[in-house]
C-alpha cells in the first residue's frame, strides 16, 4: 500500500510539532510498508533461485547462472542488513527517539526523514561522520 494512500495523501509538515502522533504514525507505516516490500522481493527471490538450481550442462551457462546466484545472494544479504534498519527505526518510535539525531538530539528533518526513514543522523551529522571515515581511508 502506498504511503500517500494513507490518510488522504497526509504528508509531515514543518508547521506541525515535530514527530507529533501524526507524523510517528506516518513513518511507522512507511517504514512497514517498504519491510513489506522488501520481504516480498525476498520471497520472490527465493522461488526465482530455487527454479534456477537446475543443473547446466554447458559451462558457459552454468558459470553466467553461479555469476547471477552470487549477485542476488548478496542483494539478500543487503536486504537482511535493510531489515534490521527498519527495526530498529520502528523501535526508535516506539521509544520516542525517532527522528533525533543520535550525535546532536536535534531533529533530523521532515524531508531527510521522508527520502531516508531509517536515518539516525542529521545531514550535518552525517557529514561529519563521512569526512572523519574518508580521513581515516586516506591514512
Amino acid at each position: 500500500m502506498p504511503i500517500e494512500e494513507v490518510e488522504g495523501g497526509y504528508k509531515p509538515s514543518g508547521d506541525e510539532a515535530f514527530m507529533n502522533q501524526r507524523q510517528r504514525d506516518y513513518f511507522r507505516r512507511k517504514l512497514f510498508a517498504w519491510k513489506e516490500d522488501i520481504l516480498r522481493e525476498s520471497q520472490e527471490t527465493l522461488v526465482a533461485l530455487q527454479k534456477e538450481s537446475e543443473n547446466h550442462p554447458d559451462l558457459a551457462d552454468r558459470a553466467s547462472s553461479e555469476t547471477g546466484r552470487s549477485i542476488e545472494l548478496r542483494a539478500r544479504d543487503r536486504q537482511r542488513k535493510l531489515i534490521a534498519k527498519i527495526d530498529a527505526a520502528l523501535e526508535r518510535l516506539d521509544d520516542g527517539t525517532y527522528g533525533y539525531c543520535e550525535e546532536t538530539g536535534e531533529p533530523i528533518g521532515l524531508k531527510r526523514l521522508d527520502a531516508r526513514p531509517i536515518a539516525t543522523l542529521s545531514v550535518e551529522a552525517q557529514e561529519r561522520h563521512e569526512r572523519r571515515e574518508r580521513t581515516h581511508r586516506e591514512s
